[in-house]
């Protein structure tokens, strides 16, 4: 069966129904048990006209909505409120868990090759092997190029669009556990008792479990935040890719080894970028390693354990190798009852030495009792040598099967994760790196006034004390607190990367990076605590990396580069890291600066550019995608997203941020979380080494058309966000801005100095804001006016548009998010929205133009891809949105029911009625976020 066929099965979709129809009947038994009839009642009927004001958009259903809505009792209307955001909530579970089942229904069916799996990427490379007439050999050897060279990182970063708290993600992620375990056993009529009376008990938990936070994220918060994604999925589920991968490499190829590097790894942001963050500092960075390293430490420490109990091996029965012999000889371990027991005596040593190494590191951890005293592990790598050795035993004794479940997924977790955990990423501004290094070169006697040279002396000047080996930094000196604190940082990187390895801090990022001066600031900043030297060798100890966001950035990024690899001295620095270069490319600024379209296009021509440059110096590019949650902020699916780069961008190389709620949809569950690698994985396999994308200059004329299109999208946007009078006024009235910057989803401010401007605000807000009114005019808006404008030009031009559609999978990806991201919309729901902006001629004028934009984008979308209606491609996700938008709608009136009473000054005089309306707002953009699942 296809899989279009098969997702529109009714008996496949039986059991998602099932679940939904029980999930809700558990949450409205608690509502109508804990908060009474009348609430439940009510909530039904807002359900209710919610639903035939969607359909319908009658005056008669919106003034009924009215009527409901804005007299209801705070308390009441809290209630409604964490009603529907709690179903919508568990309908992500429902959704997790039907899209586990379904995948192992067609596993069992013999369906291995679904896109995104490896079977299909593997199947992909065989097919353009026979196309391009290759030899079975020569593939398998291209494939093993890959993986010995290969670097695939999905990289977590704090940005403030999570918003469920840890106790509802773990009473969220027993309830899925319960659904699963349901789904695959068949229970006994006890043990479904059981399991539902735990799961009415679980929802009766979430229902007296505060939502939303009382107080603003700390930093370290965050990092345990994403620390708790570590314990959940990754520690597990990463090392289980790894063994997946090489035994159906083995399977396919047997003649061949397949150890496999560890080219895979997940990195954090989280604890290291600065860039408007002033609560990240050293004393920050130094906890973040600390707490990820007491992670990792304790996660060995149990398998250890586990270890221990599962290898009771005698040597009486079956001797042991040398190595292993005088291994369990240095164990600490003198009970008699284990002295023909090498294995368990060993790994006891081994679990001595890990407890000593975790208590040098100042990790708390329960000791077990009777561990002994023993020398720390001075690395990683020493650790797994002694893991090794285990294995090895087993494999020369005949016992080789042994070695292939825990002790092997063991060996490639303390690989990938080391003593560190993540590699976190230091990130900051150019703007405060330009200052820092002004004041120490006027402290240092060097230059008066830095700031006020031009890119050729700045790059001139740096270059000299690059060259030279003194410092500038001198400790008798008084600095101001921003030089002193970014000083700060870069000697607790020294002293960390020492500590715990260099790879727990391998990279600095810099922020509105647009010239080579850039580059050299933090090449001196970095020289200052050692990890840089000049001298007649130079090299640097850390990838120094440019982030190019906006759209002018963009366009002079090859140019930037190009200069930089021409100075002498940094390309001295970039041979030192094995000639490798990461260039971070920012979606979400350049699309805040100049649209969906023209953002996305200046970025696939940045890439190919950047791809010139980097072959013409010899050197390998990786590229680093600064993707965000929602379509506007580029994201979307990230399968999709990497099979339309541009041909030969990728190369095996590749990392890919991951922000905010999408963090939890992909991650939070165990198995999901490891499908979503494997489709990063294949989807990086497919586009190193497959022909990917077949409409490439000089074939058609396709990206002479997206220009003309970018062009015309890039000026109607630009029209109407910067150039339109009153536009931010009537942003910041018609969605909930302000409210979101209330919002303890995040330590980083939401604007850049405090100001109001669309150029200062950040762009998560930006983005967060438009999704929570259901307009989401990032991910789309522009795009209408390019087509009709060009369609202008070329009257004829429409079949052109349908073939790019066809053939090209960048355009393709485009017009499949903004499906997306139309269908998600709601110009119904966002009507109402509109009716808080006080200056009625405003709200007519600029709501009129993004009504008839959103038109004239949606009829666009459909005729290019010849699609029905929205998401007909899609009945997947057009069912999933069908499900949720009875219980989606309702919140969003209810938030509007809010703002206006938050708007209204005077009319509440008492301090808990307020602070009861702002958690009422804070609510519903907690409900609304998790029914879109990528907003922001």
């Amino acid at each position: 069966m296809s899989d279009a066929a098969r997702s529109l099965a009714p008996d496949e979709d039986r059991p998602l129904r099932d679940d939904i129809r029980f999930l809700g009947r558990l949450l409205g038994d608690a509502v109508r048990d804990q908060e009474g009839v009348p609430t439940f009642e009510l909530v039904e009927t807002v359900r209710q006209t919610a639903v035939r004001f969607a359909r319908e958009g009658n005056a008669s259903d919106r003034a009924a909505l009215h009527d409901l809505l804005d007299d209801l009792p705070q308390s009441t209307m809290l209630a409604v409120v964490r009603a529907f955001a709690y179903f919508l909530q568990l309908l992500n579970i429902a959704e997790d868990a039907h899209q586990i089942r379904t995948h192992r229904a067609a596993v069992l069916a013999g369906e291995h090759a679904r896109a995104g799996s490896l079977s299909h990427a593997l199947d992909a490379v065989a097919r353009q092997a026979r196309s391009d007439n290759t030899s079975e050999a020569a593939m398998e050897a291209e494939l093993q190029a890959f993986f010995d060279n290969a670097l695939i990182s999905p990289v977590l970063t704090a940005h403030p669009t999570e918003v469920q708290r840890q106790s509802t993600q773990r009473a969220m992620q027993a309830i899925s556990e319960l659904l699963e375990r349901g789904d695959r056993m068949v229970l006994t009529p006890e043990e479904e008792r059981q399991s539902n009376d735990a799961l009415v008990r679980l929802v009766l938990t979430l229902w007296h479990t505060r939502m939303v936070r009382p107080n603003r994220l700390q930093v370290i918060d965050e990092v345990k935040n994403g620390v708790n994604y570590f314990q959940q999925t990754f520690l597990t589920q990463l090392p289980r890719l790894y063994a997946d991968t090489e035994d159906a490499l083995r399977a396919r190829f047997p003649d061949r080894d397949w150890s496999l590097q560890s080219f895979f790894r997940v990195g954090s942001w989280i604890g290291g970028d600065r860039d408007g963050n002033p609560f990240v500092n050293a004393g920050v960075l130094r906890e973040t390693v600390r707490l990820q390293s007491a992670a990792a430490l304790g996660f060995y420490l149990g398998e250890v354990h586990a270890l221990g109990e599962e290898l009771p091996l005698s040597q009486d029965l079956r001797p042991v190798s040398d190595a292993l012999h005088a291994l369990s000889g240095q164990s600490p371990d003198v009970q008699p009852q284990r002295f023909d027991e090498p294995y368990r005596r060993a790994l006891i040593g081994i679990y001595a030495r890990l407890a000593a190494t975790a208590t040098q590191l100042d990790h708390a951890f329960q000791r077990r009792a009777g561990v002994a005293e023993a020398t720390p592990y001075e690395s990683a790598a020493a650790f797994a040598q002694e893991l090794g050795v285990i294995r090895d035993s087993l494999v020369e004794k005949g016992m080789a099967r042994l070695a292939e479940g825990r002790l092997r997924r063991l060996l490639r977790a303390t690989d990938v994760f080391g003593f560190h955990l993540a590699p976190v990423d230091l990130r900051q501004n150019s703007d405060v790196h330009a200052r820092v290094v002004g004041e120490l070169l006027e402290r240092a006697g060097v230059c008066a006034d830095y700031a006020a040279l031009g890119e050729t002396d700045r790059v001139a000047m740096l270059h000299r004390e690059l060259e030279g080996t003194r410092p500038l930094y001198a400790a008798y000196l008084e600095y101001s607190p921003e030089v002193r604190g970014e000083l700060e940082i870069v000697f607790a990187a020294r002293d960390l990367r020492e500590r715990y390895g260099a790879a727990a801090l391998p990279t600095y990022i810099i922020s509105k990076c647009d010239g080579v001066s850039d580059l050299l600031e933090v090449a001196l900043l970095l020289k200052e605590a050692a990890l840089m030297r000049g001298g007649e060798s130079p090299r640097v100890s850390m990838q120094i990396v440019p982030l190019f966001e906006t759209i002018e950035d963009l366009r002079q990024a090859s140019d930037t580069m190009r200069r930089a690899f021409a100075l002498p001295l940094y390309r001295a620095l970039v041979r030192s890291l094995g000639d490798t270069q990461e260039v971070m490319l920012g979606y979400s600024d350049s699309n805040k600066d100049g649209g969906f379209l023209t953002s996305g296009w200046e970025l696939y021509q940045s890439e190919i550019a950047l791809m010139e440059v980097f072959r013409e110096h010899g050197v390998t590019m990786r590229l680093f995608h600064g993707r965000g949650g929602s379509v506007g902020r580029g994201g979307g699916p990230s399968y999709q997203a990497v099979l339309a780069q541009p041909a030969g961008v990728v190369n095996g190389q590749i990392r890919v941020t991951e922000q905010g709620e999408v963090i939890t949809s992909k991650y939070s569950n165990p198995e999901v979380g490891r499908r979503n690698l494997e489709r990063l994985m294949a989807a990086t396999i497919e586009a190193s080494l497959t022909d990917h994308e077949r409409a490439k200059p000089p074939a058609d004329d396709s990206h002479l058309v997206m220009e003309q299109l970018s062009a015309h999208a890039f000026r109607a946007y630009r029209e109407l966000v910067h150039d339109t009078p009153g536009f931010a006024r009537y942003f910041r009235e018609s969605t909930p801005l302000l409210e979101i910057a209330t919002l303890n989803i995040g330590s980083r401010p939401a604007s850049r100095g405090g100001s109001d401007r669309i150029e200062d605000l950040r762009a998560i807000p930006w983005v967060f804001s438009w999704a929570q009114c259901r307009v989401l005019l990032p991910g789309w808006y522009g795009f209408g006016s390019a087509v009709d404008a060009w369609l202008r030009e070329v009257p004829d031009g429409l079949p052109t548009l349908q073939r790019m559609a066809d053939t090209w999978p960048f355009f393709r990806m485009l017009l499949s998010n903004m499906d997306m991201v139309l269908a998600k919309s709601d110009l119904a729901v966002a009507s109402r929205y509109a009716e808080l902006v006080e200056d009625e001629s405003l709200r007519e004028s600029i709501f009129g133009r993004i009504k008839h934009e959103w038109q004239r984008t949606h009829d666009a979308v459909l005729a290019i891809t010849r699609q029905p209606h929205l998401l007909a491609d899609d009945p997947l996700l057009a069912r999933s949105l069908a499900n949720r938008v009875a219980y989606m709608d309702p919140l969003n009136h209810l938030q509007i029911a809010l703002l206006r009473r938050q708007r209204a000054k005077g009319d509440t005089d008492a301090g808990s009625t307020e602070d009861r309306i702002e958690r009422g707002i804070h609510l519903t953009i907690n409900g609304i976020s998790a029914g879109l699942r990528n907003s922001g």
